[in-house]
């Protein structure tokens, strides 16, 4: 018997919601890609990805309404589980410890580093959708004087940029909690890693699992 059907799991996400990550994460390199290449000379050469500098600029704004879209679809799925709690707080003022391979706290679902990192990308998410319609030439832009056009695009700079980061440290926590990658891949986790990690949501899904045997 192989090591991985010894292997007790949990569902973490379904197919639904691990399609629509990737979407979401697909899309947010283009526009990384392309913004960067927009707002930077040094990068210009990264529109060649899209074919030609002008198709880069027309993709560009559609890639990015699909990527809100998908995003708030997440947004409503998750919300109720973002909010934090004394148990989060306890996580976040143990961020040492917790990079040293020790959980804090009695985690949820996510951890507070995960619940502030979803705020952030929320707020950096409307931000970017609002300026970038106010600064889309093709459409909208004519309904808005200059100088708004302009801080616009400062604040959509800023705003991508915050994201972006905000995306590097997603990454990273993701490749450094060994077994998080495969929650979003396959859609399992082991019960040994939600236990450790999210032991109140692991708890939980346990209780949920015990109902439904009893039901049937």
């Amino acid at each position: 018997m192989s090591k991985e059907s010894k292997e007790k799991l949990i569902q973490r996400y379904k197919r639904g919601e691990r399609i629509n990550h990737w979407v979401v994460a697909l899309c947010f390199v283009l526009l990384a890609v392309s913004g960067l290449a927009f707002f930077y000379p040094a990068f210009f050469w990264l529109t060649g990805i899209f074919g030609t500098p002008q198709l880069a600029r027309i993709l560009h704004p559609f890639i990015g309404v699909v990527m809100f879209v998908g995003f708030f679809i997440q947004f409503f799925r998750y919300w109720k589980y973002n909010f934090l709690d004394k148990e989060d707080i306890k996580w976040m003022k143990s961020v040492k410890t917790v990079l040293k391979g020790h959980e804090v706290g009695d985690v949820g679902k996510y951890n507070g580093g995960q619940k502030g990192m979803f705020w952030l990308m929320t707020g950096c998410m409307v931000v970017l959708l609002v300026t970038g319609l106010i600064s889309w030439r093709a459409y909208f832009a004519e309904y808005f004087p200059i100088p708004v056009i302009r801080l616009a695009l400062l604040f959509h700079a800023w705003a991508a940029l915050v994201l972006i980061a905000g995306i590097i440290v997603h990454v990273y926590a993701a490749l450094w909690v060994k077994g998080t990658i495969r929650a979003m891949v396959e859609g399992v986790v082991t019960q040994a890693w939600a236990k450790k990690h999210h032991p109140r949501w692991y708890r939980e899904m346990m209780e949920k699992n015990r109902a439904h045997s009893e039901k049937d």
